[in-house]
C-alpha cells in the first residue's frame, strides 16, 4: 500500500480537491494525508491572537469571514444537496465549535485545538466528494492514531498498533483519509507535531504500514539541480539518496525537512516526490540508493554571518574549541561551517540574534572578525573521498570567485563553500556549468 500527502495548496479550493480525488482513484487501495486548505491554519492563529487578547469581537469576525469561505467552497464542490447539506452542517458545528472558546480563558491548549480544525475540515470535505463519486472513501482521524510522547517524539509502537486497528475496522475501503501535522500528545491531549507538519505525518504513517512508496505531493516545480530562477539551464533531479535531500534541505532547496522523512529512511521506504500541476511527470525519488559517482545539485543559503577567531593560545592547547563552541551552545546558536587552523577557528551561523554577546565572549580567547552578508554554496552528490576528481572540478569552478571557508570531508555527499552573497548568482552558474553541462 502506498501512502499519499497533498498539502495545503494541493487541496485549496473546491477545484483542487476535485482534481486530487481524479489523482488518488487509480484503483489501488491507499492512504492519503492531507493538510488544512491553504490560508486556513495562519486565519486560526490570527483567531487565537484575538483571543489571548481578550478580544472576543474581532475573533468573531475573522470566524465569520473564513466560515464564509468555506460555505462557498462547499457549494462549488458538491452536486447532490444531500452531501452538500452534510458536509456544511459538519463545517457549522467546527466553527461553532470554535466559537465556543471565545467564551472562556484562552491558553496554548486551546489554541492548539483550534489550529487542528482546518485539517479536520479539509479531510472531511473530500471524504464526503469522494463518496458521492462513489469511491470507497474512509475517514480514519489522525486524532485516534497519531501520538507523541512524553519527550514530544512520535510514539511509534503506539502508532503502529492504533493504525492497524483503524485499518481493520474498514477493510472495504480503497482509499483512507486522515489528517497531517495534528495528534495527541502523552495525556491525550490536542497537539501537533511540528517539525515536517504532514510530511512527517506521511512519513510516520509510511514506516508503520510498511508502506511500498511514500508520496508527497506539491505545487513546487519538483526538485531541480540548481534553482532555475538564478541559474540557465537546470534540469529535475530523478533521484537522491536520503542524505543528499537533507544536505539540500538545510542549504536552502524546496525539499523535504530531513527531521521529517527519518522515520521513511530508517524503514527503507522511498519517498517520491510529485507535483500536482504535472501529475505525469516522474518527480525525485528519495530512498537509500546511492547513484555512484554523479553530482546531483548545487544549492545555496543565504544570510550567513561568518565569525573568526585567532589565538596563539591555541597552538597545541586542549580545550580551546571546547571553550569556543561552548559559547555558540550557551546562546543556542548553530554552527553551520567549521574550519580550523594551528592559531585560528572559522565558522558561519545563519542566527545573529546573539551575534554582538557571542563576539563579546569571544574576545576572552583571541581576536575576532566578523564577516557579514555571506551565502553558503553546497555541492551534493556521492562525494566519498576515494572518487577522485570531484573536489577538483568544484574547486576549478570557482577559481574566479572569491571563497571565505571550504568543508569538505564532513560528509560523503557535500562540499560547501563559503562565498560573498553578492557571489552568488555567479558561483552557481560557474558551478552548474561546470558540473553540468560540460560536453
Amino acid at each position: 500500500m502506498k501512502v499519499l500527502k497533498f498539502g495545503g495548496t494541493s487541496v485549496g479550493s473546491a477545484q483542487r480537491m476535485k482534481d486530487v480525488a481524479k489523482l488518488i482513484t487509480d484503483g489501488e487501495k491507499k492512504i492519503v494525508v492531507l493538510s488544512a486548505m491553504s490560508g486556513t491554519t495562519n486565519t486560526l492563529v490570527e483567531i487565537s491572537e484575538y483571543l489571548y487578547q481578550k478580544n472576543p469581537e474581532g475573533a468573531n469576525e475573522i470566524i465569520n469571514t473564513l466560515e464564509a469561505k468555506y460555505k462557498h467552497h462547499i457549494n462549488e464542490l458538491f452536486e447532490t444537496e444531500a452531501y452538500k447539506q452534510q458536509t456544511q452542517e459538519f463545517v457549522k458545528s467546527v466553527f461553532d465549535y470554535i466559537r465556543s472558546y471565545t467564551k472562556d480563558i484562552f491558553t496554548l491548549f486551546e489554541e492548539k485545538v483550534i489550529l487542528a480544525q482546518g485539517e479536520i475540515m479539509s479531510t472531511n470535505m473530500v471524504t464526503n466528494y469522494l463518496q458521492e463519486q462513489g469511491v470507497k472513501a474512509v475517514l480514519i482521524p489522525a486524532l485516534e492514531f497519531m501520538r507523541t510522547d512524553k519527550n514530544s517524539e512520535p510514539d511509534l509502537t503506539y502508532i503502529g498498533e492504533k493504525l492497524q486497528v483503524q485499518l481493520e475496522a474498514n477493510p472495504d475501503a480503497d482509499i483512507y483519509i486522515t489528517q497531517g501535522f495534528i495528534c495527541r500528545n502523552a495525556y491525550g491531549e490536542i497537539d501537533n507535531l511540528q517539525r515536517g507538519g504532514s510530511d512527517y505525518t506521511a512519513s510516520l504513517i509510511g514506516a508503520a504500514i510498511h508502506a511500498s512508496e511514500i508520496q508527497i505531493w506539491t505545487d513546487i516545480d519538483g526538485m531541480h539541480d540548481n534553482d532555475p530562477r538564478i541559474v540557465d539551464h537546470t534540469s529535475p533531479v530523478r533521484q537522491l539518496h536520503f542524505e543528499e535531500a537533507a544536505e539540500l534541505a538545510y542549504f536552502g532547496a524546496k525539499i523535504l525537512h530531513p527531521t521529517c522523512v527519518q522515520p521513511a529512511k530508517y524503514a527503507n521506504i522511498p519517498v517520491r516526490l510529485l507535483n500536482t500541476m504535472e501529475p505525469s511527470a516522474p518527480g525525485t525519488l528519495i530512498s537509500n540508493d546511492t547513484e555512484k559517482g554523479k553530482i546531483k545539485a548545487v544549492a545555496a543559503k543565504d544570510n550567513i554571518t561568518a565569525i573568526k577567531i585567532k589565538s596563539s593560545r591555541m597552538l597545541l592547547a586542549h580545550g580551546f574549541l571546547r571553550k569556543v563552541f561552548e559559547i555558540f551552545e550557551s546562546y543556542q546558536t548553530p554552527i553551520d561551517m567549521v574550519c580550523t587552523s594551528e592559531v585560528g577557528v572559522s565558522m558561519s551561523i545563519d542566527n545573529t540574534k546573539h551575534l554582538h554577546e557571542i563576539v563579546d565572549d569571544l574576545k576572552k580567547y583571541g581576536t575576532v572578525t566578523v564577516d557579514h552578508d555571506m551565502c553558503i554554496i553546497c555541492v551534493v552528490g556521492d562525494l566519498e573521498w576515494e572518487n577522485v576528481g570531484f573536489e577538483t572540478k568544484a574547486l576549478d569552478a570557482m577559481r574566479n570567485i572569491p571563497v571565505r571557508m571550504i568543508s569538505f570531508g564532513g560528509s560523503n555527499y557535500n562540499i560547501s563553500f563559503l562565498v560573498r552573497e553578492s557571489d552568488k548568482k555567479a558561483a552557481l552558474q560557474a558551478l552548474s556549468d561546470e558540473l553540468f553541462h560540460q560536453r
